[in-house]
């Protein structure tokens, strides 16, 4: 089936789009405000008057009849012939003023309404293939533009207030009508006809709002206006609200004072600034991959982040709105994405090297807005991967990146745009000694020199020749040449940075050590035994000069000098992020996240806690709504966390590992609830599930099998035990639930398989070591299934819902498991992978139910019941690696999406209110138009069959 016929809705409205912009350019086309025809008016008058309104008649009937009886007052009254023209003159201004200024009231009610259909979705919102958003947008185009509106309005008198018009023309409106049309009642009457549907202040507050800022409020917003901002009234049905979790592979910044402490670090394809003291973030959204690089100005306003994958972005953004003031798209070739990324500490140049096979390093002048590099250079294979990239502080102009074995100095001549590089070859013949593999490079103090730290514990010098071709220099062009290698120190240096008058470096035993110009140390900490060090970050400002009661430790010189230096963050790679204040030496913990995949994840069943499972042995409880850490637990080596589930009840947590074992978890301290964990299984397990009433436990694992655990009473307690266990499927297990027999409070349990078989276990005839089974049933023949939900009861019959990878889902009958109904599911790029039904909070809402999905990179929401229709959809991309589980709060207000190997869980808030909100401003733009024009809307019957859908 081609895409026309998948939805014919697409055709109409384009070719309704094309018609209503080609009636435009004949409107335009036709009106001369010099010479029209009388024909033309009169016919247009006629379309008018077939077209209005019976109210808007009744109401220029009563105008007419309120100024007949004014006129016959005033000649009862005696007054001149020539006071009661120039009264009724006036009375006539004033009525086709207000009326002009409905129609305009209307023209922007309209346009405002439009604009909230347009750009209610944002791209990644809409449906992939569907493009009824963008065709209406496109059908009814309006241009919002203050100067463009103006212009349209000064294009057309009917349409223009009396007051702009008499200014341009030097005319009367009613003398201009006469001299056009030669009938002024006539089309004084057409004039009034044009009134408003919607006649409340509503709309003039909506004329108000629509006006442009004269000021941008990137240039108005103040350092702390980012945190003052209410985003409590969400727009979107999904908002994310909050990131748990962030990316140590890459750098943490300290982008405010001590005052707020504001950090920015990255999770998956956002960028987060989190104030630590008002313990609030906020998310920078607009990558559609997740982020690989990132950098900050000297004066933490400007924020540069970067992805790689398909149709990867370089964004900028102001960190004091968290606006992103400009975006480069195409920024490398075969959307390879970006490696590393520098700016200028006067933010005036951004440059980059890009991911692919044959890297690219490109210069941007970003503040030009350009989409285009101002030069590129491409880089030799044998100087290997460079992945670290950074600009001379004082001189725009010069660069210096690293591979692990290459370090590549950059001369930049803008003049004629191109960029001279030099990377000499280093061995261990150059200094007859180990160098050992790069970490990081900078520009040292003196500016004259550039530093290359090895993970040997060693740092490179190399002179910096920017002379050009003499006696001395055979070299044509500035080139940096090894002078020296300096063993600094026994451990491996990971981060090499500057500060003030020192050079500093952190190492992999979780050191920092600072040293002077002539790279001999003056201090180090060392006291605090941490992981390796990954990011050093200090602060913006400068340390205050010390005081009697001033804490900063002494120097390693020989003077025993203060030590003072401004405070920092700490990033290390066990994925934990500390502040240090020097003064004092005080080291403060601020958040610890896992640092391996995060594959599971649970929802209490009544309290707002979200316990989130890492593969690094790692379980950690969050307050989702106070955003507060509660409490964790670390296993030992070896295990990781792959399943969580709460029992209904909320006691017990269970929780299945990688290496087979099963936990049952006291849920409010996450000690043992059983004396001992299971270890029936081998493999991976990847499901687990309680039954309603808590006297069943059924786990799945990778191979294929179903285990089964029983409540039993022994020595007076309940204690859990092992029932039985089979392999009952032949390709992973996809699904695994249990449910109640329709005739009985009797648990049942089923399990669905990539094999496409559904199985129903009997539990009442299963005994020790041996798991019955009821029945199985074929669910699929081309196609595999991917999950499996109870169906909601909006329907006498109850069904079993089962999304398969053909984009279908289909209604099971729950006792016969008869197929009763296949429809089309959500088509986000990929098949639904989880799928689970939103809780209600009212019994009102009972037949009013929503479904949330998730595929593999983007989390939706779905109107129920399931009927095929796409416009029943909404989904945001949430993980771009990929998903690794999704769970719902008890109460059906946040939805949560574990992230795998990105390290994160994001937090989403659902907003049904909006949700029908975006559907009812649809309907009524839709109705507006058609009542406003319907020769314009070609497919009348068409829009109104997609507002009753």
């Amino acid at each position: 089936m081609s895409d026309a016929e998948e939805n014919p809705l697409e055709e109409t409205q384009k070719d309704g789009g094309t018609e209503m912009e080609e009636g435009e350019e004949e409107e335009e086309e036709e009106y001369n405000p010099d010479s029209v025809e009388v024909e033309d008016r009169q016919q247009e008058s006629e379309e008018d008057d077939t077209l209005a309104d019976k109210e808007s008649q009744e109401a220029v009937e009563a105008t007419e009849e309120e100024m007949e009886e004014q006129a016959l007052a005033a000649q009862e009254a005696g007054a001149a012939g020539e006071e009661m023209e120039e009264q009724a003159s006036a009375a006539q201004r004033e009525a086709a003023a207000g009326v002009q200024e409905e129609a305009r009231v209307e023209r922007l009610v309209l346009t405002d309404s439009l604009l909230a259909v347009s750009g209610a979705f944002p791209q990644s919102l809409q449906p992939e293939g569907s493009k009824v958003s963008r065709g209406l947008s496109s059908q009814f185009e309006f241009n919002l533009d203050q100067n463009g509106f103006d212009k349209q309005q000064s294009s057309s008198p009917e349409k223009q207030p009396s007051g702009e018009l008499e200014g341009t023309t030097g005319q009367k409106p009613n003398e201009l009508e006469q001299e056009r049309t030669g009938k002024p009642e006539k089309r004084k009457q057409s004039q009034k006809r044009r009134v408003s549907y919607v006649k409340s202040e509503e709309a003039k507050e909506f004329h108000l709002k629509a006006e442009i800022r004269k000021e941008s409020l990137v240039s108005i917003t103040t350092e702390d206006g980012l945190f003052k901002k209410d985003d409590s009234a969400s727009t979107y049905p999904l908002t994310m609200t909050w990131s748990f979790g962030w990316n140590s592979s890459l750098p943490v910044y300290y982008l405010r004072d001590e005052a707020q402490r504001v950090l920015l670090y990255v999770c998956a394809h956002v960028a987060v600034i989190y104030d630590v003291f008002k313990n609030d973030q906020r998310h920078l959204q607009g990558h559609p991959n997740a982020i690989s690089c990132l950098c900050v100005s000297e004066d933490r306003r400007w924020i540069a982040t970067a992805d790689k994958g398909p149709d990867c972005l370089i964004i900028i953004w102001d960190s004091f709105s968290g606006i992103p003031v400009h975006t480069i798209f195409d920024s490398c070739p075969k959307d390879c994405g970006i490696r590393a990324i520098a700016i200028t500490h006067d933010a005036k140049y951004l440059a980059t090297i890009s991911d692919a096979e044959v890297q690219q390093v490109c210069i941007w002048k970003w503040t030009l807005a350009v989409e285009k590099p101002a030069c590129t250079l491409e880089l030799n294979q044998e100087y290997g991967f460079q992945n670290y990239l950074t600009f001379n502080p004082t001189n725009n102009k010069e660069l210096v990146s690293n591979s692990k074995t290459q370090a590549i100095y950059y001369s930049w001549d803008e003049e004629r745009n191109v960029l001279i590089h030099s990377a000499p070859l280093l061995t261990e013949k150059t200094f007859n000694k180990l160098v050992g593999k790069f970490s990081q490079s900078v520009f040292h103090l003196n500016l004259t020199q550039v530093l290359s730290a090895t993970m040997e514990g060693k740092l490179v010098v190399w002179d910096i020749n920017r002379l050009l071709a003499s006696a001395s220099s055979p070299l044509g062009f500035p080139h940096i040449k090894p002078c020296k290698l300096v063993h600094l120190q026994k451990e491996g240096i990971t981060v090499l940075t500057t500060v003030d008058s020192y050079i500093v470096t952190g190492d992999i035993r979780g050191n920092i050590k600072f040293y002077d110009h002539t790279l001999s140390i003056v201090s180090w900490y060392s006291q605090f035994k941490l992981s390796t060090i990954r990011a050093l970050s200090f602060s913006k400002t400068l340390p205050a000069p010390p005081t009697e009661n001033s804490g900063f430790p002494p120097d390693c010189t020989l003077k025993g000098d203060s030590f003072i230096v401004r405070n920092f963050i700490i990033g290390t790679s066990d994925a934990t992020v500390y502040h240090l204040t020097t003064d004092g030496t005080k080291l403060e913990k601020l958040f610890v996240e896992p640092k391996g995949a995060i594959c599971a994840i649970a929802c209490h069943p009544y309290q707002p806690f979200i316990a989130i499972g890492s593969l690094c042995g790692l379980i950690k409880v969050w307050d989702y709504e106070k955003k507060t850490y509660l409490f964790s637990r670390i296993f030992e080596k070896g295990l990781g966390v792959q399943s969580l589930t709460y029992n209904p009840e909320g006691v017990l947590l269970g929780a299945g590992f990688t290496e087979g074992t099963v936990y049952i978890l006291d849920a409010m301290s996450l000690e043992n609830g059983s004396p001992e964990p299971f270890r029936y299984s081998r493999t991976s397990v990847t499901h687990i599930s309680f039954s309603h009433d808590s006297q069943y436990m059924a786990t799945a694992d990778m191979s294929f099998t179903v285990a089964v655990y029983k409540v039993i009473v022994k020595n007076g307690q309940r204690v859990w035990e092992y029932l039985a266990r089979l392999r009952s499927h032949h390709k992973n297990i996809q699904s695994l639930l249990f449910g109640v027999h329709l005739d009985s409070n009797e648990p049942r349990l089923l399990s669905l398989g990539k094999d496409r078989l559904l199985i129903e276990y009997n539990l009442l005839k299963s005994y020790k070591d041996h798991l019955e089974v009821l029945d199985i049933h074929r669910t699929d023949q081309g196609s595999y299934p991917t999950c499996m939900v109870w169906y909601p009861p909006l329907t006498r019959e109850l069904f079993l819902l089962i999304c398969n990878s053909g984009y279908k889902v289909k209604l099971f009958n729950s006792t016969t498991k008869m197929c009763r109904k296949t429809l089309l599911g959500p088509t986000y790029g990929s098949p639904i992978e989880q799928i689970q039904i939103l809780p209600v909070k009212t019994t009102s809402a009972l037949q009013k139910r929503f479904m949330v999905f998730m595929n593999r990179d983007k989390v939706g929401l779905q109107i129920l019941p399931v009927d095929g229709n796409p416009h029943k959809t909404t989904a945001i991309v949430c993980h771009p690696d990929g998903g690794a589980g999704m769970t719902l709060s008890y109460d059906g207000c946040y939805a949560f999406t574990a992230g795998g190997p990105d390290r994160s869980v994001v937090q989403w808030e659902i907003n049904l209110r909006s949700w029908r909100t975006i559907f009812t401003i649809l309907s009524s733009a839709v109705k507006v138009l058609i009542r406003w024009r319907p020769e314009r809307c070609r497919n009348t019957f068409a829009c109104q069959s997609f507002l009753l859908s």
